[in-house]
Parts: C-alpha cells; sequence; structure tokens
C-alpha cells in the first residue's frame, strides 16, 4: 500500500506489527519511500524496543505513536520521552478529541495530533467505553488549537466518501487518515473471499478481538475489544480508488 500511495506523495502509517525483517526486505528495494511512511508504535516497553529497532533499521524519520484513548499521563511521559531520544524526528501522537489534550500533547512534544475516538467504520470505542466526541466538531476545535500553537491535526475516522475528506479539510485538518475506504483492494492485507458469486475481503480494526488474536495472542483479562470485523467489496486496484479521492477532492 505504501508504494501505492508515496506514488501521489501520500502518506502511509505503517501498523506497528510489521517485524524486523519484514522492514528489511522492504528496504531492500523501497528505502527512498520513508520520506511518505510513519513506523507505528504502543506505549508499552516491548512496542518501544521494537519501534526503536525499526527506526534504527529503516532510517526513518516518521514516528507514529498510536492508542485507542490518549487521555492517560502514561501516554504524554511516553511522547516526552520520544521527543527527548528523537528531537529532530517527526512525532504524530493520538488519538485525542478535545483541544485541551491536543495543546497538552503539542507541548510535550508532539508535531501532529490524531483526532478522533469512535468515528472509525470498524471501531466501537464510543459503545464499549464511552469515550467519543462528534468528528466534525473534534476537528473544528483540535485544529484551532494546534495551529494556536504552530502544530498541526490528523482527521482519523468517519469519512465514507472524497466529500467526507473535503470536509474535514474544510474543517480545519491539515491530514485526514482513511481505513475503510482503502480497505478491500489488492494491496489490501487478506484473501479474497467469494459469496453468491460476488468478492468480498474481511477488514477489521486494530483494536478488535480478531486483530488481538491474531497479533497478541488474545485478548488479555484487563481489556476489551474495541473494534469489529466486517466483510467490505472487493475494489481491485487501490490505484483507482486513490485517483477518485483525490479527483472528488
Amino acid at each position: 500500500t505504501a508504494k501505492i500511495m508515496a506514488k501521489s506523495r501520500l502518506f502511509t502509517c505503517a501498523h506497528k506489527y510489521i517485524s524486523l525483517d519484514e522492514w528489511r526486505d522492504f528496504c531492500v528495494e523501497n528505502s527512498n519511500l520513508f520520506e511518505y511512511i510513519a513506523i507505528s508504535s504502543g506505549t508499552s516497553p516491548s512496542d518501544l524496543t521494537h519501534l526503536n529497532q525499526a527506526l534504527k533499521l529503516t532510517g526513518c524519520k516518521n514516528i507514529c505513536l498510536d492508542v485507542a484513548n490518549g487521555y492517560t499521563e502514561h501516554f504524554v511521559d511516553t511522547i516526552r520521552g520520544l521527543r527527548e531520544n528523537y528531537p529532530s524526528h517527526t512525532i504524530i501522537a493520538g488519538n485525542v478529541v478535545t483541544c485541551e489534550m491536543t495543546e497538552e500533547l503539542l507541548l510535550s512534544g508532539a508535531d501532529i495530533v490524531k483526532v478522533g475516538i469512535g468515528p472509525g467504520s470498524v471501531c466501537t470505542t464510543r459503545k464499549m467505553t464511552g469515550v467519543g466526541y462528534p468528528q466534525l466538531s473534534a476537528v473544528i476545535e483540535c485544529a484551532d488549537a494546534a495551529h494556536g500553537l504552530g502544530g498541526h491535526i490528523i482527521s482519523d475516522g468517519g469519512c465514507t466518501s472524497p466529500g467526507d475528506v473535503s470536509k474535514a479539510f474544510g474543517a480545519g485538518a491539515d491530514f485526514v487518515m482513511l481505513g475503510g475506504m482503502l480497505s478491500g483492494h489488492d494491496e489490501s492485507n487478506g484473501d479474497i473471499i467469494t459469496k453468491n458469486n460476488k468478492n468480498y475481503k474481511l477488514f477489521y480494526g486494530m483494536s478488535s478481538r480478531v486483530a488481538m488474536e491474531a497479533r497478541m495472542g488474545g485478548v488479555a483479562d484487563y481489556k476489551a475489544s474495541e473494534g469489529k470485523v466486517v466483510v467490505v467489496p472487493y475494489m481491485g486496484k487501490l490505484e483507482n480508488t486513490i485517483k477518485q479521492i483525490l479527483g472528488g477532492v
């Protein structure tokens, strides 16, 4: 996906479960693409160890610190630590939905704040935790706060059409993150499923039970699934969809 996105100067936040061997193989022919790639991480010690190793291996200068709910002291402290260790890297951090927390993350060392809790097409955080905020309102408020400090925001979630992307930019977003709109393509992970002579692919949230069982060996006793699995129509080549999105915007 990152290869196709980079052709149009679009940015990819690669998920945190890419192994060092996979990064090593990717670097062989694609080391020039890291201007348009961020390596994602959670906040656990093992996540951060993997992040440090991946950054060293690839030479990537972009970090995406990604959690479902950024309203914790531990999250803020992790941003401070990353900024201290990587003073010249670009740090993306989220997710939050209020102007106060946007300012807190920027003042703690983030360059770009990811805005959105619950609007994603496979996200159930609002239902499971009671935490969330209407996306357009969150973008308007957080963009104003970020720009006042010289920072930027990414609107993450809620887009189902090119028109939604335009609305996010109109509300003040500097970047718009897409998941569901880019699923179901040849470049997406997962096998093609055929039902009633029509092709589909599975799409699931990274906080879903399926993701945690596939990547982490199951759902921990102290956690709940905050995502769901959906079947999306097979869309063919990603390049065609990107052209449609850019054309609409």
